[in-house]
């Protein structure tokens, strides 16, 4: 019997500006391989998970990524979250080593590559359900985008327009920043000569802090402006003075405030596991890297096989499927042509329920139907960060620090960066 190591190389950002996302997520996926060989490994087979540090960085993220592919002969690559970093990964993994790569976070859609599988949401599963109820409920029609300049901010801010156009409103202002920027000032000012009574912002960190503070201190939540960042999570409660976001709307699957049996057993085991690190929360990717590795893990057991076509086909069975982590109640969906997207829409239940599996366009059909758009505090969906959630989160982080829990990340965001002006576009 070939009891040889089946291999999984994991990109996470251990290091650098989005270090409090990929420590989390790596603590998450070496706990889910440790449960995989606590049952006997994968065909007989340990299970050897290696973690390389994308260090926040392309290139970085790109030389590891062929260090996993040429020396360690991976079966599997996992990670990354900028979408600039899976590109650089893809180059490797995928377009050179032609090695199956599942990306677990959110990101803009569009990936065409069938040795790819996607675990995050896309555009239309948030903007689509969250903007339409939000100018609904709050009667706000004009958008200011402020943005990274990448790729994900680019799409998300085209997936946003539409969205906000065919709902009556308009954008008003749409800047892209490098993603080192610090100086906001101007760009806030326009913000408040715009008139923009909603925020969609896509600066991600270590620009994120600044930009919120300015944007405080201009008084944009006092005249009652409204801010969309939705890959905001409970990680960043560590990061933001409340009085900052209060107004602030997120959409993602899970929130720790969920009253589910499952997710409060997975957050008590991760608590337990890994005591004063990094928080499992959806903005990080750790519901995709659950989904990614629950998933693989039936694929394998489905092909009875590491070889790569094998696991794919088995990826796309029906068994693996129910494996991606929460079992669905409406049964599998179809496999798309080519890469794969398998993610859960937001649901007023949580965790555990109603999987999403198919193509861009299938999704797009089923996420406008199933997201409620009633306004709650804390759901899987949208989520609103009230004073009121604010101080039952701050309650729970105060507890959880005291037992040895989750501590505080902070970025060098005032460190002195050249600062490029933004362009319009």
């Amino acid at each position: 019997m070939d009891l040889k190591p089946i291999k999984i190389g994991l990109i996470a950002e251990l290091t650098g500006p989005l270090s409090f996302m990929g420590i989390a997520n790596a603590n998450l996926t070496t706990m889910l391989v440790d449960d995989i060989n606590a049952k006997g490994g994968l065909l007989g087979r340990p299970v050897k998970l290696v973690v390389e540090d994308g260090e926040t960085s392309e290139s970085v993220a790109k030389a590891r990524t062929a260090k996993l592919i040429d020396i360690d002969k991976v079966d599997l690559v996992v990670g990354g979250i900028y979408s600039s970093t899976r590109l650089a990964i893809k180059s490797e993994a995928v377009s050179r080593g032609r090695t199956l790569y599942i990306y677990t976070e959110q990101y803009e859609g569009q990936e065409n590559d069938p040795l790819i599988f996607c675990t995050g949401p896309v555009p239309a599963q948030q903007v689509e359900p969250l903007i339409p109820w939000l100018m609904k409920s709050t009667g706000a029609k004009k958008f200011y985008l402020p943005s990274a300049d990448y790729i994900w901010p680019h799409l998300l801010n085209k997936a946003a327009s539409r969205v906000v156009r065919a709902n009556g409103g308009e954008i008003v202002g749409e800047e892209y920043f490098p993603l080192d920027t610090v100086d906001f000032q101007r760009t806030v000012q326009h913000i408040m000569a715009s008139g923009a009574e909603v925020v969609f912002n896509t600066i991600v960190p270590p620009g994120l802090t600044p930009f919120l503070d300015k944007l405080h201190e201009a008084g944009f939540g006092k005249r009652g402006g409204k801010i969309i960042c939705t890959y905001f999570d409970e990680n960043f409660f560590n990061l933001v003075p409340s009085e900052q976001i209060e107004g602030l709307y997120s959409c993602l699957d899970y929130y720790q405030e969920l009253d589910d049996p499952f997710g409060r057993a997975l957050l008590c085991r991760y608590r337990d596991r890994f005591p004063g690190s990094a928080m499992l929360t959806a903005g990080s990717g750790c519901t995709g890297h659950y989904r990614a590795i629950k998933m693989w893990e039936a694929a394998v057991n489905e092909a009875g096989t590491v070889e790569r076509d094998a696991v794919i086909r088995g990826a796309r069975s029906r068994q693996a499927q129910r494996g991606a982590g929460w079992p669905g109640r409406n049964g599998p969906w179809p496999a798309p042509r080519s890469h794969e997207h398998v993610y859960r829409t937001g649901t007023k239940r949580s965790l555990p329920n109603r999987e999403e599996f198919g193509s861009d366009r299938s999704q797009r059909a089923r996420a406008k139907r199933r997201i409620p758009t009633k306004q709650r505090e804390v759901t899987g969906g949208v989520g609103h960060c009230s004073s009121e959630w604010r101080g039952r989160l701050d309650n729970a982080l105060a507890i959880n620090r005291a037992d040895g829990g989750c501590t505080s990340h902070t970025h060098a965001s005032d460190r002195q960066i050249k600062t490029r002006y933004p362009r319009n576009t």
